[in-house]
């Protein structure tokens, strides 16, 4: 079976003389997304250091990484709007149907977000299966409340981005992103400076108003994209999707959202049981975010490879690609990492006391390799996705939450140094998933999943 069987994606309309312009076009395409995420990226570290100058920093800290968290297990239903929608948006009639399905997956997740910050939800989750100190998990649910429509404007955004990447307009999506990144930016610290607010209200704020402001921006600059997809009507029926054909394509990368983001709270409800617990529950969104910059530029590669992949002569440029973000980013983290740098960092732009640099700087040395294993990771995805696989996908994430508990699990038992173990659990994790996906490509499309072509 080739590769992009029961896939029906566009054809690229740039031309491909060789191997070289083939690259610089992935390249062209795929900056705008990686530039994105590593906007998105900066966006915690920032709020971060306005918190560390506030305060009762400790507490502020760790329960704005118990805020976090949280609101991304709930969003998880949304996040992958973005690749069902890069997937699917290929004419009028998907784009409405896929519209209605984002709308009613906002709504589902607009009343769950609300169920955990307003009811007794939140006392039997947070202080009570999670084990979260009392002082932090009561910091932590104001940010919940105000953070209550989050996931609802990331699904309406990640929808449209979606629609956007479908058809080549990428470079509208980091423009979104800059103007978040100033929105949260702009009120985080705004409010740091003008205030006497808790770090957690500031922070979340700040979330909260970033995202609002990139969803309508997504929104606007969209609409001369949805206005050409709907003026060629809805008469063609090829490949034409229902609401319940959206839903199973969807349903499993929403399933496997949940199990990505089911890791932060188990993560948080392990380092609450190891020794120094309010120590590294402070230093862990800080790790965190340092490793989401260095991971930000695979995070993008998904959905590049769904888009590009249907040119079949872009397979094995694509895998190339793959492995030369992956390299650069893991060399870029060690760079940082083993170097005074990162202190620096730590000691300037995060403010962060020497007590708590000294639970960051072991997990991120021992991270250094995660953006590499993240781009094989999000390669064999992005393959997957394309050929509407997400099943395989959602299992290869149920074996990473396996992995992820046992090894938290064993070191809550060796009561081992809280971050250095969870980086090293992601890691561990990150492999065996990987390790599980490259195995169920190979045998779902043979060699040409592996761009053996």
């Amino acid at each position: 079976m080739a590769l992009t069987a029961n896939c029906p994606l566009e054809e690229s309309r740039l031309p491909l003389p060789n191997a070289v312009f083939t690259e610089r076009q992935i390249l062209a395409f795929w900056l705008p997304l990686a530039a994105s995420w590593g906007l998105m990226s900066m966006e915690g570290p920032i709020l971060q250091a306005a918190i560390a100058r506030l305060s009762d920093m400790q507490t502020q800290l760790a329960a704005f990484g118990i805020v976090m968290g949280l609101e991304i297990a709930v969003e998880s239903p949304v996040i992958m709007l973005l690749a069902t929608s890069t997937a699917l948006a290929t004419g009028a009639r998907n784009y409405l149907t896929l519209r209605r399905f984002m709308i009613w997956t906002n709504v589902l997740v607009t009343v769950l977000a609300a169920a955990v910050a307003f009811t007794p939800i939140y006392g039997l989750l947070v202080p009570g299966i999670m084990r979260i100190p009392a002082r932090i998990a009561a910091a932590a649910q104001p940010g919940m409340k105000i953070m209550t429509f989050w996931s609802a404007a990331i699904g309406w955004r990640r929808f449209n981005q979606g629609v956007l990447i479908r058809h080549g307009q990428t470079r509208w999506i980091g423009y979104g992103t800059l103007a978040r990144l100033i929105s949260s930016a702009g009120t985080g610290i705004g409010l740091a400076i003008l205030t006497s607010l808790p770090g957690v209200h500031i922070a979340s704020t700040g979330l909260m108003a970033g995202v609002i402001v990139e969803a309508l921006f997504v929104a606007r600059v969209v609409q001369p994209t949805v206005a050409g997809i709907l003026s060629r009507g809805t008469s063609d029926t090829r490949d034409s999707l229902t609401f319940w054909h959206v839903a199973r394509y969807h349903t499993p990368l929403a399933a496997t959202s949940l199990l990505t983001l089911l890791a932060q709270p188990l993560i948080g409800a392990g380092l609450a049981r190891m020794p120094f617990p309010e120590e590294n529950l402070a230093a862990w969104p800080v790790v965190w975010g340092i490793l989401f910059i260095f991971r930000s530029p695979a995070f993008a590669l998904p959905e590049a490879v769904i888009a590009l992949v249907s040119e079949r002569r872009l397979l094995g440029a694509l895998k190339t690609f793959c492995w030369k973000v992956g390299v650069v980013s893991s060399a870029s983290l060690a760079l940082v990492a083993f170097t005074p740098l990162l202190n620096l960092y730590l000691r300037y732009p995060a403010g962060l006391p020497e007590r708590l640099s000294r639970f960051v700087v072991p997990g991120l040395c021992i991270g250094i390799i995660i953006p590499l294993v993240n781009s094989l990771h999000s390669w064999f995805r992005g393959l997957l996705m394309a050929a509407r696989s997400t099943n395989v996908i959602y299992w290869g994430m149920g074996l990473n939450l396996i992995v992820t508990a046992l090894l938290i699990l064993a070191s809550v038992s060796l009561r081992a140094h809280g971050v250095e173990a969870a980086v090293l659990a992601l890691t561990l994790a990150l492999f065996a998933e990987i390790i599980y996906l490259r195995d169920r490509a190979q045998s779902h499309s043979g060699a040409a999943f592996l761009g053996k072509h």
